[in-house]
């Protein structure tokens, strides 16, 4: 059997394998385990571990062809290999299917997860750091005047800064184990500014990531629909400020083979451009395909009538919507494509008739 198709596991089937084996791990653990169960269960973890050595070969023959490819998914690849095999020639006989856990990572190999942190991060690193400055010193001082003010209270628990310092940790993230209590007035006033200000800190680091995870995502989609777009015919002539203009007008929409876009009869409020793909256009005599660069759908919004033809995917195609409303600011905005549109309306309603 090849090993390259193991190298394109999907994600949910890297999932199922990785809960499979944790469940496993689990099962492992509970006391009084026969041997008949304990055997069984070490050979589906063994099953588990070839799957993921021939997936670890795919990837390694599919990194041969595109070098600078998958770093991530090789990475994890490698330890969900390499981790239990370590354990199994180094670890006694009760903990070495304990690093089976390694397989957490395995769903994420495929995930563009750390790429979208890692932009994240160095994009908010000022703040981040900022945050985390403010957060230490809190931390110390808060440490410190628990020192000062329960050291006498309580010499076992407060008896030295690094004594404090858990109690400072556990108050300020606000987790309260209650192991590390104050017992005088001025230090219960200090636990209390302590857990408001954890809670702000707090706050803040969600703020920044969700603020940049927000950024950073929305940056991303405008790229991806400028590079649509920009491989639309119609709008090819235009300059970079009016393709802003539609970049944020058009919803970027993928359908599948098969799918049907629009009915006829249906009363239409977008119209729709073809980036890539083909679709086709139920007419009387002989259904009519459409392909990369053409657009349908416009005469609901030139006239309001209903749709007046069926349209479905004819193969799996990338689409671009453009609403009523934007269809009225395009109009304003960029005449010459407004005006081509209409045209081409009225030479297919004197023709076939269209969605």
């Amino acid at each position: 059997m090849s090993a390259v198709p193991f190298s394109k596991i999907s994600t949910p089937i890297n999932a199922l394998f990785a809960a499979i084996g944790l469940l496993i791990v689990a099962a492992l653990t509970t006391p009084n385990l026969a041997a008949e169960e304990q055997l069984a269960f070490e050979l589906l973890l063994a099953a588990i571990w070839v799957v993921y050595v021939l997936q670890l070969v795919g990837t390694l023959l599919s990194r041969r062809q595109r070098p600078s490819s998958g770093v991530t998914a090789l990475l994890i690849d490698l330890l969900a290999v390499l981790v239990p095999v370590v354990a199994f020639l180094f670890v006694g006989s009760r903990d070495r299917s304990l690093y089976c856990a390694i397989w957490l990572l395995k769903p994420l190999r495929d995930s563009s997860f750390f790429r979208l942190m890692a932009k994240v991060v160095a994009n908010e690193s000022r703040n981040l750091l900022g945050v985390t400055s403010v957060f230490g010193i809190v931390l110390f001082g808060a440490a410190l005047a628990g020192y000062v003010i329960e050291r006498d209270v309580q010499p076992d628990k407060f008896g030295s800064i690094p004594q404090a310092m858990w109690w400072a940790v556990v108050t300020l993230s606000t987790t309260g184990y209650g192991d590390e209590i104050p017992q005088s007035l001025g230090g219960r006033i200090l636990a209390g500014l302590v857990m408001m200000s954890g809670i702000g800190i707090f706050a803040l680091w969600a703020g920044i990531l969700a603020t940049g995870f927000y950024e950073e995502v929305r940056r991303q989609d405008f790229v991806r629909n400028w590079q649509l777009v920009a491989a639309v015919p119609l709008f090819q002539k235009l300059g970079a400020a009016a393709l802003v203009e539609i970049v944020r007008a058009l919803r970027p929409r993928v359908v599948p083979a098969g799918s049907v876009i629009c009915r006829k009869g249906d009363i239409g409020d977008q119209m729709f451009f073809i980036v890539e793909g083909r679709v086709s256009v139920a007419t009387p005599d002989h259904p009519v395909e459409l392909g990369s660069g053409s657009f349908f759908g416009e005469m609901a919004l030139i006239t309001g009538e209903p749709r007046s033809a069926t349209v479905s995917a004819a193969t799996e195609v990338s689409l671009l919507s453009l609403y009523a409303v934007e269809f009225q600011m395009l109009s304003s905005s960029s005449p010459e494509i407004a005006e081509t549109i209409r045209k081409t309306a009225l030479e297919r309603r004197g023709g076939l008739p269209k969605a």
